[in-house]
């Protein structure tokens, strides 16, 4: 994917900014320098049609790019995301792609034109099989030891500068089957988080039937929707998944983990991936 992204020599955003604070801490005030999460507004514009507006930290864009791409099915394949140019603008990001013609006539047909909230994927979907968009289904996959899920989530921290610095932030990490964290993309938002693993993990060329995901946050029908699109097998989130995040999961044959944690995990959805986990195949 052709990049031209203004400021590119200036070194990748961090994504967070100080902030001057006043702090009670231990009975008194103090003055201090804070580090807070960016949250800013990214335009998705295909073709030079505006498409989407998301709230998100101004950090893996071409990620987030080709993730977001991919994941909402506007494009099959990462070859068919063309020029990406990033322009900061006074009013926030705007990401410049191109799609093949036929593609961006089928997302014009959508009609989806939606300004999405920090933590909202559908927000101004305009019709219901938007909202309700069942994912393709998957097969295949390895089968995730309790050892191997417990070796991520110890070593999920680490990976989490921006959250280290802010304590604001989601994280999406792509596991092996070993449990050892491959790649990880924070993001205020977590589905923008999520998008920006998958485009990463487009670009890297990994199969993405060798390993797990791993996100720290609830498990919604959006997450399940972008990591089956994905073509990933198993989705582990730290915390609870919803109902229809189980059934479109169980549609699709994604093995969908919930309230994974150290001490334990619950699976919802084609628990066979987990081994010493019963289940239907």
């Amino acid at each position: 994917m052709p990049t031209k992204s203004p400021g590119a020599d200036a070194g990748p955003p961090v994504g967070h900014v100080r902030r001057e604070v006043r702090r009670w801490r231990d009975g008194a005030f103090e003055h201090a320098a804070d580090r807070v999460a960016e949250e800013v507004p990214v335009a998705l514009v295909y073709n030079g049609r505006p498409h989407v507006v998301m709230m998100a930290t101004p950090r893996d864009l071409e990620d987030f790019a080709l993730g977001f791409s991919l994941a909402e099915a506007i494009i099959a394949d990462a070859a068919e995301l063309g020029c990406y140019e990033a322009a900061t603008l006074v009013e926030g990001i705007e990401l410049r792609l191109s799609v093949p013609p036929a593609r961006a006539d089928a997302l014009d047909a959508r009609r989806r034109n939606l300004a999405g909230r920090t933590g909202c994927g559908l927000c101004g979907a305009q019709a219901l099989e938007d909202a309700l968009r069942q994912p393709p289904p998957v097969s295949g996959g390895p089968r995730v030891t309790t050892a191997a899920l417990q070796r991520a989530l110890a070593g999920l921290g680490a990976q989490q500068p921006l959250n280290a610095a802010t304590g604001a932030t989601h994280a999406a990490a792509w596991v092996d089957a070993d449990g050892g964290i491959v790649l990880l993309r924070e993001d205020v938002g977590r589905h923008n988080a999520l998008d920006k693993l998958v485009g990463a993990h487009a670009r890297a060329r990994l199969d993405p039937r060798a390993g797990f995901v791993l996100v720290t946050s609830r498990a919604s029908s959006e997450m399940v929707q972008k990591a089956a699109s994905a073509g990933f097998t198993l989705l582990a989130a730290i915390s609870a998944p919803t109902a229809l995040a189980i059934q479109l999961a169980t549609q699709a044959g994604l093995t969908l983990v919930g309230f994974a944690r150290r001490e334990g995990h619950v699976a919802y959805a084609h628990a066979w991936r987990i081994d010493g986990e019963g289940g239907d195949a």
